[in-house]
């Protein structure tokens, strides 16, 4: 039984769900869980909670996350990427100096409003937005606040022309960015339809490209005994907050999940995590109707968590 996380590279053609459910056989193994849904058509950095690390998949879903996108000005999709059939149509010979993509790019950059496109998983009434949009339905959609940390033009070419012109952008993001979206508000900006031709998800939270193992090399990892080198430990996934040694005197309180009088790092952060001989027993937060009080928010039964 494996515990922690285990960063994947997801590859194109298979859902999240699908990853999982390889990983299961392959780990023989149940408690496995992704931290966030990959479409079909994008490649990329996809923790990989295994055991009790389950119990920390949001913490790691919240962090933000690092892409590389190519957008495609000239044609609007249905799904706002090139899976969707064509919208719009732009054949005019486009000129773009590489100082107005900049300009773009700048003015995207940081807090931004989106609209979750009809083709995603957000839902409207206990629908999904994808199965409105299957049959043939637009519905309202609530607007969403994002941030957007750093926008970069990968392309060094001072000018782009033609009919349809593609650069390639990094992005670095909150939770919750449609990069798609990304794409057709660069193409709004510059004057044109717009969508998002390819995604490559190069880092999620602290997990990057260079961590990851395939599908194929973790089958290959765990047959020689080896995978444990490779998975990180639950207080990886902990480690945006302070950390406090267990005492002999509140640790069958915290053993017990009880509410315990708030320990003072609570009023500059937002959680602490509790460990004893380093490894995680449990996460406390301020208790929301009792002052001067905290609450576990997670606990961890386990031995492994280190």
């Amino acid at each position: 039984m494996y515990e922690g996380i285990l960063p994947l590279w997801k590859e194109k053609g298979m859902t999240s769900h699908d990853c999982v459910f390889k990983l299961r056989k392959i780990l023989k193994m149940k408690r496995i869980g992704h931290t966030g849904t990959l479409d079909p058509s994008v490649e990329g950095v996809l923790p990989i909670c295994l055991g009790q690390a389950t119990k920390v998949s949001e913490y790691i879903m919240n962090e933000g996350k690092t892409y590389i996108a190519t957008v495609s000005i000239g044609i609007s999709t249905t799904t706002e990427d090139a899976d969707g059939e064509v919208v719009n149509k732009d054949e005019t010979e486009k000129y773009f100096s590489r100082d107005q993509i900049l300009k773009v790019l700048k003015e995207l950059t940081g807090e931004i409003v989106q609209t979750p496109p009809m083709y995603s998983a957000v839902k409207v009434n206990g629908k999904k937005l994808y199965e409105y949009a299957r049959e043939g339905k637009i519905v309202d959609r609530p607007s969403r606040n994002v941030t957007i940390y750093n926008l970069r033009l990968l392309d060094e070419n001072p000018e782009f022309l033609g009919e349809n012109v593609q650069f390639s952008i990094e992005i670095s993001c909150s939770k919750g960015t449609y990069i798609r979206t990304l794409a057709v508000q660069i193409g709004e900006l510059l004057g044109y339809p717009a969508h998002m031709s390819t995604l490559v998800r190069t880092a999620s939270g602290s997990f990057t490209k260079d961590q990851c193992l395939t599908l194929e090399q973790v089958n290959k990892v765990s047959e020689s005994g080896c995978l444990n080198d490779s998975i990180f430990p639950v207080k990886y996934a902990l480690q945006s907050w302070p950390s406090v040694e267990i005492t002999a005197e509140n640790d069958k309180s915290i053993a017990n999940g009880q509410v315990i009088n708030a320990h003072p790092l609570l009023e500059k952060n937002e959680k602490i995590i509790y460990t004893k001989n380093s490894i995680p027993k449990a996460v406390y937060i301020k208790h929301p109707t009792k002052n001067d009080m905290m609450k576990p928010e997670k606990m961890f039964s386990t031995e492994k968590g280190d």
